[in-house]
């Protein structure tokens, strides 16, 4: 299966954030700021760092934005770039567009306008959004320090009729499975033999890296 593409617009504390991270999972990175010096910076981690104006149809299509699978628009202060760059890629045909809400007017007009979600940085760390669209099924994402963290995981695929013991998540990925949540119920005492249901979902905590090989094995 091919590697999923991501391009970045923005590279402020939020979008360098988000590249960065896509980075480090393994998948190709496109990076674009209309500052030299900001994409000068983050060239040596992601796959290819532009400089360009997004708000330029003709630079984006000059780019090949429109064969990259995700583009993420995380454009600071400028509401209006950030509003135009997601018209032009809506435009372009990009199959889905994440953009970086200033308020919830803003949001709401970035919906309007064709953003497939609207994320809003007080309440999605940049690291968070970058699981979640490497891997649908990752729910949620949090950092217990620099090498540990802890998964939401949304049972699904090759995981469902299974139990904990089939999977043995512990052995193949040196991560715990420390709950079972469905709805509002958690089950913090799982057993081994419990099988998993449409609805599941995992509460995995490990090192990041083993993280990273299971999201990978589930994506």
């Amino acid at each position: 299966m091919a590697k999923k593409q991501y391009a970045v617009i923005g590279m402020g504390r939020f979008g360098s954030s988000v590249a960065k991270a896509l980075s480090g999972m393994g998948f190709d990175v496109l990076a674009i700021d209309t500052d030299e010096q900001r994409t000068q910076e983050i060239s040596n981690i992601v796959t290819h760092a532009v400089s360009a104006d997004s708000t330029d149809e003709e630079a984006l299509r000059a780019l090949g934005v429109r064969n990259f699978d995700v583009v993420v628009v995380a454009i600071g202060e400028d509401i209006q770039a950030s509003i135009l760059t997601t018209l032009i890629l809506k435009d372009l045909g990009v199959p889905s567009i994440i953009v970086k809400a200033k308020s919830e007017l803003h949001g709401k007009v970035l919906s309007k306008i064709g953003a497939d979600k609207v994320i809003y940085p007080e309440r999605d760390m940049g690291l968070r959004v970058a699981h979640h669209l490497a891997s649908p099924n990752i729910l949620d994402y949090i950092e217990l320090s620099p090498d540990y963290s802890i998964l939401d995981m949304k049972v699904s695929g090759s995981m469902l009729g299974k139990n904990l013991q089939e999977l043995d998540i512990r052995a193949k990925y040196g991560c715990n499975v420390m709950a079972i949540r469905k709805d509002a119920e958690m089950n913090i005492s799982p057993r081994a033999e419990d099988r998993l249901v449409d609805g599941d979902i995992l509460v995995i905590v490990g090192h990041k890296d083993n993280l990273t090989k299971l999201e990978r094995a589930y994506q």
